[in-house]
């Protein structure tokens, strides 16, 4: 028998303005050191990638800007930090290689979605080259002159 994967709301966050400002050329899924009230604030989507950015610093990856808006049922003797730095947790291998390209290559790296998977929060990050304005101007325009063939098969 196959079995069947339930997908049914498994993303958290997305980051589009990511996939717009970045060329993607590598992805890589990692895990999150997060605190109990974090976590409980993931299960409700009170989360924004938008303004995050990860950083790679003593062999360690760090997640940077990522608001966690803590709920107001938190409890009265922790403090949250919607804005703390996170730790992510990634395969030494992975590191090294990212620790490579980021700092020889001038990669940088994005974080482009959080989703469950098997009760536990992961944060897929990409490996990225910035785009200057005028390829975000041909993407666009791209993507309008793809919708327009479509337009213009579906009526012939």
């Amino acid at each position: 028998m196959n079995k069947k994967t339930k997908n049914t709301g498994s993303t958290i966050a997305l980051n589009k303005k990511a996939r717009h400002d970045f060329f993607i050329e590598e992805r890589f899924e990692a895990g999150l050191s997060l605190h109990g009230w974090e976590v409980k604030s993931l299960r409700a989507g009170r989360v924004q990638l938008t303004e995050s950015y990860v950083l790679v610093k003593q062999a360690e990856a760090w997640l940077f800007g990522a608001h966690i808006t803590p709920l107001p049922t938190a409890s009265t003797h922790i403090h949250p930090d919607p804005t703390r730095t996170r730790k992510l947790l990634l395969h030494r291998s992975e590191l090294n290689k990212l620790i490579g390209l980021v700092e020889r290559k001038g990669y940088t790296l994005a974080p482009l979605a959080l989703y469950w998977k098997q009760g536990r929060a992961k944060l897929e990050i990409g490996l990225a080259k910035g785009k200057k304005e005028f390829d975000k101007r041909a993407v666009v325009k791209e993507r309008d002159w793809d919708r327009e063939k479509q337009r213009l098969l579906k009526k012939a």
